[in-house]
């Protein structure tokens, strides 16, 4: 490994990353939906800085742990040489998390004659609360067919991909290609889905040890090997640009950049606070959600990536354990970097379907 470089395949950046991304989460969930000057207005000038009580995660985080499920699920399907794609496990996951919001599809009860109530994470009850569920991700997922990048449900650009795919850059093989893979169940249109994949393999590169910039140059490179990359790939280059002409007014740069609602936005804000603010999480996330947009799903990202390459010790201890489902969230974080474990136990937490 090159200076700087230094493996992360650990408990400490496994956390880190699921935790931070779902402390990013409730960070901006509490101002999701609210313009810049309304959230200084009721927070002061510096915005909102501190974790909400209670802390709650919205569908970003609740969909990311059932990506995280749906990975652990097709590894055990896998070596049961049961047959189906890790796509297909994913879609299965996100159904389950379907029904935490009281619905159903139909269709797949219908086809494979199974409940959708197996598995340990259904079984939180902490996950059956709407958040904010996007509209896209619940229409997508009512359908009789499950999404593609070859055969597209929708056009949708929504970030609702991107922010959930951060466990696939932690133990994917191919993470570039799966992350896209998992966002085109819901979201059809190419800068819907391939901002998850840049930010699948930014965190993959972050993993395997390397540096923050050359991980996001890396994922880039990817990102260039797909057809019609170009709009994510401007949108993210706008907001390099923008840190290396402007370094001092994130807040501007940030609003030109764009409010997060639609994903190559999401991800870019989510790298430009990445950078912007180095080595210290609490500044990367504050800077993150104080803005006019989609503020629990970049703060969400930010948290992601700077979870990944900082690790969970970066995160102030107390909002770590503070944030809905922090154990829980643990625990799948230790699980997705232990793997396949067999057994009766790991099979019954992660069934192979």
């Amino acid at each position: 490994m090159g200076e700087g470089e230094k493996n992360r395949r650990d408990q400490e950046f496994f956390r880190g990353c699921l935790l931070g991304g779902a402390v990013g989460d409730a960070l901006g969930y509490a101002v999701e939906f609210t313009s810049l000057n309304a959230i200084k207005t009721k927070y002061g000038p510096q915005g909102i800085n501190k974790l909400p009580q209670p802390a709650f995660i919205s569908d970003d985080t609740q969909m990311t742990m059932f990506t995280g499920e749906g990975l652990l699920r097709a590894g055990n399907r896998d070596r049961d040489q049961s047959g189906g794609s890790p796509t297909d496990i994913i879609h299965h996951a996100y159904l389950r998390w379907l029904h935490t919001q009281g619905d159903e599809n139909r269709y797949y009860a219908d086809r494979f004659g199974k409940q959708t109530d197996d598995g340990w994470l259904i079984k939180l009850k902490a996950l059956h609360h709407r958040r904010a569920p996007g509209n896209t991700c619940l229409s997508a997922l009512h359908a009789s067919e499950m999404g593609t990048m070859e055969k597209p449900l929708n056009k949708s650009k929504g970030c609702g991909g991107v922010m959930r795919v951060a466990p696939v850059g932690l133990i994917a093989q191919e993470p570039f290609r799966l992350g896209c893979e998992a966002a085109a169940i819901t979201h059809g249109h190419p800068t819907g889905y391939l901002p998850a994949g840049v930010l699948a393999a930014l965190i993959s590169e972050l993993i395997a040890g390397k540096e923050l910039r050359k991980s996001i140059q890396s994922a880039l490179q990817q990102l260039q090997t797909y057809k019609r990359y170009q709009e994510t790939l401007q949108c993210v280059q706008l907001a390099l640009d923008l840190l290396k002409r402007n370094p001092s007014d994130h807040e501007q740069n940030v609003r030109q950049i764009g409010e997060g609602w639609v994903a190559e936005e999401a991800l870019a804000v989510a790298i430009y606070c990445a950078l912007a603010t180095g080595d210290d999480f609490q500044k990367g996330l504050c800077l993150a959600v104080n803005h006019d947009g989609d503020s629990d799903s970049t703060g969400a990202i930010t948290g992601n990536i700077l979870g990944a390459y900082l690790g969970v010790s970066a995160i102030p201890a107390d909002w770590a354990a503070q944030v809905e489902l922090s154990q829980e969230i643990t625990e799948l974080a230790d699980d997705l970097l232990a793997g396949y474990q067999g057994g009766d136990e790991w099979r019954g937490k992660y069934p192979g379907w």
